[in-house]
């Protein structure tokens, strides 16, 4: 009877193991079966987001294209060519003590610079940076909002101490970068378009924005001249021009994107006032919008657009810029779980809300270059709690984060190549040596090293020979210190300067 029971035992064992044997081989099928499915989208998205040489200088040209046209009529194009007033870059040769506001977020910053020529440059700088509370950024009114910002500026005057000069009898002038949509009427006014950010108070849209800040400075006791109204791109090109003659445009490339350039007066159509006496005009391009058939639009581009708070606007943006560039990966990593099992039989929870990937955790994973892939394992167990990633999964995502970068940085130097083009400084000229330098501003460019990387080798591989002559520079903090220097290149008291 005891032989029976061991035998019956040693059965039921290795039927237990041939069981768990079964199952085993069966996951492992189904695995590699999920895993097919995974490498097939994986393959699939790469092909649909590619960027050979051919689509770029498609894509470059229909900038180009795209210029002319809003250059020659208003509403004439999906890029809005906007005239910026601005007829007089920096020269190096400003002296003074000059102010800068900048409102862009839900922070504003007011700074102060002294200028001391071409020798001294810029002497001294100071900053401060104030919060704007959620009731007076939406429910509140014009008058609430700009007491505030003129508050927080009187107090901020206050504190000018010795360092700074303002010669007798002058009053201190001021450059107001507001990114919103505006309509520029002249270098120192503009009506708002409307808001954006996270910004909502009704009676401010429509109103010229500089007569509103006048007339709060005004009520706080403040005598202050608005010089300059700028965007933070035309403030970008100011200050790179101011460290640098040869820079041609601006860039930014952070949470959105723009470009400005300085155009010759005489290839602006729809430009109906006096000719500058410069000859020049900076146009602001808000180059975000641009649209062409030739940009790889994948359905998570298309999906992203359509769930967004602007469908059917910036396109070119939400495929470049950092405010997007985490959210496609989440929505490529999404399908992967849910289709093919990606981070195995469940879908993460955390990863089906909308931009919980934010682009400065994609680039600490795409950056990762220990052997077990240990940052990218840590922000998919923090952001999406997936406890376990293999290796296998964390390769995975990498390889989505190198696609998904290197479209946007092709695209971007597609967007540059285009102005370049526009100004007839894609190719080598006989007898020229000129440089023509880009100042790019913004975080994505300056902190996303592989982005970066990506940007300016495809700028060479674009441009060829003509790419020795283009550089492109980083300027850093141009909207605050260029709208200073560019309230000094708008004074009420250079022409008394140079009579």
């Amino acid at each position: 009877m005891g032989k029976l029971v061991v035998g019956v035992s040693v059965v039921c064992t290795a039927a237990v193991v041939c069981g768990v044997a079964v199952l085993l081989m069966k996951r492992r099928m189904k695995n590699s079966g999920e895993w097919g499915k995974v490498e097939a989208l994986l393959k699939d998205f790469e092909e649909k987001c590619a960027t050979p040489v051919g689509k770029l200088k498609q894509v470059a040209d229909a900038m180009t294209v795209e210029m002319h046209a809003g250059l020659a009529s208003e509403g004439g194009s999906k890029l809005k060519m906007l005239i910026s007033y601005v007829d007089n870059l920096p020269t190096g040769d400003e002296e003074g003590l000059f102010y800068a506001l900048d409102l862009g977020g839900t922070n504003f910053r007011v700074m102060r610079v002294q200028l001391g020529g071409k020798e001294k440059r810029i002497v001294k700088y100071e900053v401060k940076e104030v919060s704007i509370p959620q009731n007076v950024m939406a429910g509140s009114s014009s008058e609430v909002l700009f007491d505030f910002i003129a508050t927080a500026l009187a107090e901020f005057v206050a504190t000018e101490g010795d360092d700074f000069h303002l010669p007798p009898g002058r009053q201190r002038e001021l450059g107001f970068t507001f990114s919103f949509p505006v309509k520029q009427l002249s270098i120192a006014s503009g009506t708002l378009i409307k808001w954006t950010k996270g910004f909502s108070i009704e009676d401010v849209v429509g109103q010229d924005v500089v007569g509103e800040l006048a007339k709060a400075m005004e009520r706080a006791g403040l005598d202050v001249r608005v010089a300059a109204l700028v965007n933070d791109t035309v403030g970008t090109l100011a200050g790179g021009r101011y460290n640098n003659p040869d820079v041609i445009a601006a860039v930014i490339l952070g949470t959105g994107t723009n470009a400005a350039y300085v155009e010759r007066a005489l290839a602006i159509p729809k430009w109906h006032g006096l000719l500058p006496k410069s000859g020049e005009m900076v146009i602001n391009m808000e180059w975000g919008n641009f649209r062409s058939s030739h940009l790889p639009v994948t359905e998570y581009d298309q999906n992203l657009d359509v769930e967004s708070l602007n469908p059917g606007e910036q396109i070119y943006e939400k495929m470049i810029s950092g405010m997007y560039l985490g959210e496609i990966l989440r929505r490529v990593l999404c399908r992967m779980a849910k289709e093919a099992s990606l981070f195995g039989d469940f879908v993460p929870s955390k990863l089906k809300i909308p931009f919980i990937l934010r682009t400065p955790d994609m680039a600490a994973m795409h950056h990762d270059e220990s052997a077990d892939l240990k940052v990218v394992g840590n922000k998919l167990k923090d952001i999406l709690e997936v406890p376990n990633s293999t290796l296998k999964m964390r390769k995975i995502v990498v390889e989505l984060c190198d696609i998904i970068t290197s479209r946007g940085a092709r695209l971007s130097a597609a967007g540059i190549v285009g102005i370049l083009k526009k100004l007839g400084k894609d190719t080598l000229k006989d007898g020229e040596n000129q440089r023509s330098v880009i100042a790019v501003d913004g975080a994505l460019f300056e902190r996303y090293t592989k982005f970066r990387n990506c940007l300016e080798e495809t700028m060479k591989e674009l441009l060829g020979d003509a790419a020795d002559s283009i550089v492109i520079e980083l300027s850093n903090d141009g909207s605050g210190v260029g709208a200073a220097l560019l309230a000094a290149s708008h004074s009420q008291y250079t022409d008394l300067e140079e009579s």
